[in-house]
């Protein structure tokens, strides 16, 4: 214990993903060094008082999208300075986008890329998943072992949208690659051909207002896919994550695999516990700020996801937080119009109101108790992507990345109050009962619960190590062992 503090946050009531205890946090270099239940009186030139506050570790999204290259005209609305303003300012304090490669371009051009993009812009750490688009020869047998070994340690693959899909044997291939070098395997679950049927059907007979969305991506599209992802990597014998969940028949292929020793994760989005199909319907046009894939469903599923969260089938939360402005010819209104849903950009924000949503709801709710709050948001993430115990908890040696909430005053969200570049939220008028006081970024607070006081340029790059939960289990499975290969 040393005898200096650069920061004491005095009198926390700290919560981790396996305790609740009471104590005196003290901060140096960035880090927390001490964890006492009374540190010295005038150890540090700079003290906080959480006392009657919970403190929690910095919230880690690890499923966002920032700045992402889109297919003209489209335009994401945040990038590397708003996106992270607006998520410290809810409490999350690393976040990891997605490196997105171009078919038939290199993933090394864009992970360069997004490091163009994202340098000296970020107020939080961040570190980077990849999306394979191409996964040809090179891709597969020299750029990911180089990526990965560089702490690009987990990547996304997409069973829809024409410019990003794999087929099967692709999907095969990547999976085989995730395994070989202990990466983590991120799926969306939604089935392609059967999308662009119903679609087809749809549009021929009219019906091109946002709430076919809904209809033309049924929960069986989801279903079917989430199947056949499991069942991939069942062949090949190695952990996926599935994203996204939006409801009980994806829930109930995940408890199906899981009952056969599998070894699936499962991530879901606080669209899926406070959006429901009705959204989409909204007057005229409006239904378009809540398009996103998989859509909301119903107010059935919602408790089946709630469940889910209770009950462990659920590994995080993340808040898929795609930003398009609604009144933008770059975002909802595409082009200047209203567009036919299916060229709608697909995606909502949601960085910033993800924690205050999940605490307010599911803690203060009673659905949920402290701990697995810490560990769906925070610990769980940091986890899966190979950044804990540096990230994701609160323990001597782990950064200084804390959220003391104010759990005192009641709010009702509006987008007014938000910080991202978006010019709406999907959750206006939802009231919550938790939101952060202070937010800490490595000591720094960042949020003071007023105003944001973070420097754009202060987050650092993380590289992430190969991720535990990515091992394949010690068992006898996969083709090699039907084989005998």
């Amino acid at each position: 214990m040393t005898d200096r503090y650069d920061l004491i946050v005095r009198n926390a009531r700290a919560a981790t993903a396996s305790d609740t205890f009471d104590c005196d946090l003290g901060i140096a270099g960035g880090r927390i060094v001490a964890i006492a239940q009374r540190l010295p009186a005038g150890a540090a030139t700079k003290e906080i008082d959480a006392a009657g506050r919970i403190v929690t570790p910095g919230g880690v999204d690890a499923h966002c999208h920032l700045d992402q290259p889109m297919v003209e005209p489209m335009r994401m609305a945040d990038d590397f300075v708003t996106g992270t303003r607006s998520a410290a300012c809810g409490g999350t304090t690393t976040v990891i986008p997605f490196a997105a490669q171009v078919k038939g371009r290199s993933l090394r051009e864009a992970v360069d890329d997004y490091h163009r993009r994202a340098q000296g812009k970020a107020a939080i750490d961040y570190a980077f998943h990849l999306i394979v688009s191409d996964p040809g020869e090179s891709v597969v047998a020299e750029e990911l072992p180089a990526l990965v070994g560089e702490g690009y340690t987990s990547f996304k693959i997409y069973m829809t949208y024409d410019d990003l899909k794999l087929d099967d044997g692709e999907i095969l291939t990547c999976l085989e690659a995730a395994r070989e070098l202990g990466a983590m395997a991120m799926i969306h679950a939604e089935n392609a051909d059967a999308i662009a049927f119903l679609t087809k059907r749809l549009t021929q007979q009219g019906k091109t207002a946002p709430r076919f969305h809904g209809l033309s991506r049924p929960m069986p599209v989801e279903r079917e896919a989430t199947h056949r992802a499991i069942t991939l990597s069942e062949l090949v014998d190695v952990p996926i994550l599935i994203v996204h969940v939006s409801g009980a028949e994806a829930v109930d292929q995940i408890r199906w695999a899981r009952g056969k020793g599998l070894n699936i994760f499962a991530e879901t989005c606080p669209q899926y516990l406070f959006l429901t199909q009705e959204h989409l319907g909204l007057d005229g046009f409006h239904g378009a700020k809540c398009v996103c894939s998989p859509p909301p469903r119903d107010a059935a599923n919602q408790q089946v996801i709630w469940d889910g969260l209770a009950d462990g089938l659920f590994t995080i939360v993340s808040s898929d937080h795609a930003p398009f402005r609604y009144d933008d010819p770059r975002g909802k209104r595409l082009g200047g119009a209203e567009p036919s849903f299916e060229y709608i950009p697909n995606g909502i924000p949601g960085l910033e109101t993800r924690l205050p949503l999940l605490f307010s709801h599911g803690v203060l709710g009673g659905r949920l108790t402290l701990q697995q709050f810490v560990a769906l948001t925070a610990t769980n993430p940091a986890r899966l992507y190979g950044l804990y115990p540096r990230k994701g908890t609160i323990a001597v040696g782990a950064d200084a990345d804390l959220v003391i909430w104010d759990t005192s005053t009641r709010r009702t969200i509006t987008n007014a109050m938000l910080h991202h570049d978006v010019d709406y939220t999907p959750y206006e008028g939802i009231e919550v009962g938790a939101w952060p006081a202070t937010t800490l970024s490595r000591g720094r607070v960042v949020w003071d619960g007023t105003d944001f006081v973070g420097v754009a340029g202060d987050g650092e790059f993380l590289r992430c190590g190969r991720p535990e939960p990515a091992r394949p289990r010690t068992r006898d499975g996969g083709w090699r062992a039907w084989t005998g290969i």
